[in-house]
């Protein structure tokens, strides 16, 4: 019987949540953050996942590439990558937000995870010229390095109070679940992705 457990876990697709605060669940109890939600949900449709919440608060592109090795273990399948809310918050230049998560989706490509870019849009009071360039970050990457895109990861919670926290900017447990029910069918799609990857 023992030898079973193996045979099974080797079938559980292993996913890391690569992320700033929106992945860590801030301000929310553990098993309300996004990893946590999504890997129920998809459970839900007889997926076999597990997702390793590797969300900091706070986090820019540059800090996530900066920990990308620990972060991201060997024996990962694949990442939701879902970083550059604070690049955008701070102002910080595009360009070393495109470079950071650039570097980040050559290193996975080099070890064959998968991977889903979750987007981000910038605040539109930044300028019309600004939101232009960080918003193209993410549909470009994703087209370069052949990633799946869910192209803003708070769609359909902005500005809604009742699925945001006070802060206006990270969403409540129910704005967890309202991300989690639209993200979800890519991410089944990355679940595909990886089955493809290991064959038959």
């Amino acid at each position: 019987m023992a030898a079973a457990a193996p045979a099974q876990a080797e079938g559980t697709v292993k996913i890391v949540a690569l992320g700033d605060s929106l992945t860590a669940g801030y301000g929310l109890p553990a098993e309300a953050a996004f990893p946590v939600r999504l890997e129920r949900a998809l459970a839900g449709k007889g997926l076999a996942v597990e997702i390793a919440n590797a969300g900091v608060s706070g986090d820019t592109a540059s800090d996530g590439l900066s920990r990308l090795d620990w972060s991201v273990p060997d024996g990962t399948d694949a990442v939701i990558l879902e970083l550059g809310a604070n690049d955008a918050l701070r102002g910080l230049d595009p360009k070393g937000t495109r470079a950071a998560l650039e570097a980040i989706l050559r290193r996975l490509k080099e070890r064959q995870v998968a991977v889903l870019i979750a987007g981000m849009r910038a605040p539109r009071n930044l300028g019309p010229d600004y939101a232009r360039t960080f918003d193209a970050i993410f549909p470009e990457l994703a087209e370069r390095y052949d990633c799946l895109l869910y192209p803003f990861f708070i769609d359909g919670i902005v500005g809604d109070r009742g699925l945001n926290q006070p802060d206006g900017i990270h969403p409540t447990a129910a704005g967890v679940d309202a991300i989690v029910a639209r993200l979800l069918p890519k991410a089944e799609e990355l679940i595909a992705r990886v089955a493809k990857q290991r064959g038959p």
